[in-house]
């Protein structure tokens, strides 16, 4: 687990204001560095295996089943419970109190014991009393349509139409995904020396992975149930291209602004990668792959469906961005300033998305440099005071780091339009209109750039009384401010880790929030349902597990073309 990290000035990083702009955030795509990527990579690195060592499906696929993963460090198990579930129950909000498909990850062995308590309380999820063994929680609804036409055709003998994946890649999607000690399960402290899972987010990942593995044995079994003369197997290009969805609301929003030391790293890791991808010499070899991983990920994105017309319009443009990348790639020769020279470019003439698309494309091309950074992205998060610092320093480093928080105007209706809140009835976070909903009162303090705003106002004057005054002293006067003042000082000395944006602005969009976010754990295929919620999806093109053993080889060459499988596009229907 990484400290913060130390920046390497001689790196040519991009300037925060330009990084942390939320809308540039929100326009991120999955990377190499993203979660379920580097997860896929350790698992083939360490030759990870998993074993179905109890299945107990009926004919309508409800029961149990268990999975042994075991890795070069430890055992685990994977604990999954289906259900009949009410059509008037079925739905993805967190309210929700039923779901298809429930399930865990387990450190250990499931004892008798332990399985009847899980069968107790898992399906219940956040109403049961979980096990402190479970480093995961989560659980799963079914994509109806695509689920009976996957059965039915199986059944029949015939693969299923790949366009169903195309429009809807899954065939679960997870409402919420728990670890970290929600509810009584494991705390991180139990994961952060654990070779495993010392990741961000690693054992979550694994869990839906896992669920990607269940899908695809239940619709197979149900298949056989139906017709065991003609029933046939999911083709494994299929296979490969289904994922897991998920459906993420407002939730996910406050922990990027609760956890800005972690934030600093995943973003700096990324930035660090990308400058190390800008410094090395383009060859004729890289640029003809650079545009072999363009003109898939322009299929990827014309295959793309969403009904959400901002979304769709952000695809179209990136659609087209990326026709004009390739053909000014077609008409340049690959000089020692290539990259810099395509980025210029491309600043002035693609789309905000297509312009990060193209960063993410150029870590993809130097694997053996960027793949060292994955063991960086954690980090111990302690926000340090100093009191001894001088008040006046404290100003000056507002001015300085913080200028953006400084554009707050409280005068101005505008820029105070939306307060945020935790609802009564599942302590989820929700927004409001300030000036014409109930609630402001219980506001939770998200709104960095205003609260900073309001320090920097308080120092003034408290500057003018004191001109040689100590931050102490000021929090002697102002108690309040010490938690604003301890952030800025830690986060003051850190390039990135601020979302430069007034979380309070009219013009302010959660869902730049929630693609944040995502964007780090490895989504595809952005589908928002409104504002302030979306559907993605999760491991869609990645290796199957039985594609990982090591019967297969652990060579290089292997290992690289089973991490190939960022934009997966439709396989072609003919071959399946």
């Amino acid at each position: 687990m990484a400290t913060q990290l130390d920046v390497q000035p001689q790196l040519k990083l991009r300037p925060a204001a330009r990084v942390m702009n939320l809308v540039r955030l929100g326009s991120l795509h999955a990377s190499r560095l993203s979660f379920a990527r580097s997860l896929v990579r350790q698992m083939a690195r360490e030759d990870w295996t998993v074993t179905t060592v109890r299945s107990e499906l009926d004919d309508q696929g409800h029961g149990v089943v268990i999975y042994r993963l075991q890795t070069p460090h430890h055992t685990y198990h994977g604990v999954v419970f289906s259900q009949h579930l009410d059509p008037e129950r079925r739905s993805d909000r967190v309210i929700a109190e039923a779901w298809d498909v429930t399930f865990a990850l387990v450190e250990g062995v499931v004892e008798d014991s332990l399985l009847a308590q899980m069968a107790a309380n898992v399906p219940l999820q956040e109403a049961g009393r979980q096990h402190p063994r479970l480093l995961v929680l989560s659980r799963a609804n079914k994509s109806l349509r695509n689920f009976d036409h996957f059965v039915e055709a199986l059944a029949s003998g015939r693969q299923p139409d790949p366009a169903w994946l195309t429009r809807v890649g899954y065939l679960y999607r997870t409402t919420a995904v728990y670890g970290n000690g929600k509810f009584g399960i494991a705390d991180y402290a139990r994961l952060q020396k654990n070779p495993d899972f010392n990741r961000p987010f690693s054992a979550q990942m694994f869990a839906v992975y896992l669920l990607r593995h269940f899908s695809i044995q239940q619709v197979e079994h149900l298949a056989q149930c139906r017709s065991q003369e003609h029933a046939v197997s999911l083709a494994p290009a299929l296979q490969r291209y289904l994922g897991v969805g998920n459906s993420t609301g407002l939730g996910m929003a406050p922990f990027l602004i609760n956890h800005p030391q972690l934030i600093q790293q995943w973003v700096y890791c990324r930035e660090r990668a990308l400058a190390w991808a800008r410094e090395q010499p383009p060859t004729e070899s890289s640029r003809l792959e650079l545009m072999t991983l363009l003109r898939r990920a322009h299929q990827h994105f014309v295959e793309t469906v969403t009904e959400n017309a901002e979304q769709t319009r952000r695809n179209a443009a990136t659609v087209d961005s990326i026709d004009a990348v390739i053909r000014w790639l077609d008409q340049t020769h690959a000089t020692s300033n290539l990259w810099d020279d395509l980025l210029d470019w491309a600043d002035d003439h693609c789309s905000l998305e297509a312009q990060e698309l193209i960063n993410t494309l150029l870590i993809e091309l130097y694997p053996d440099l960027i793949d060292a950074a994955e063991d960086e992205l954690g980090c111990e998060e302690i926000l340090e005071l100093q009191p001894e610092m001088r008040a006046s320093a404290l100003k000056q480093m507002i001015e300085s780091r913080f200028a953006w928080a400084l554009d707050y105007d409280p005068k101005n209706p505008d820029h105070q339009y939306w307060f945020w809140y935790r609802s009564a009835e599942k302590e989820e976070p929700r927004l409001g209109v300030r000036a014409a909903e109930p609630g402001a009162e219980k506001e939770v303090s998200l709104a960095i750039g205003p609260r900073i705003h309001r320090t920097h106002r308080l120092l003034d004057a408290f500057l003018d009384r004191s001109p040689r005054g100590s931050v102490v002293e000021f929090l002697m006067a102002h108690p309040g401010q010490k938690e604003c003042v301890r952030r800025i000082q830690t986060m003051g000395a850190t390039p990135y880790g601020e979302i430069q944006a007034n979380l309070w602005h009219r013009d302010m969009k959660p869902m730049h929030l929630l693609r944040t976010k995502l964007s780090f754990f490895g989504a595809s295929r952005f589908d928002p349902k409104s504002d302030r919620w979306v559907r993605i999806t999760l491991f869609q093109g990645a290796p199957l597990f039985c594609e990982l053993f090591s019967d297969h080889g652990t060579d290089k060459a292997r290992l690289a073309a089973l991490d190939d499988w960022s934009f997966p596009v439709q396989p072609d229907s003919g071959a399946l």
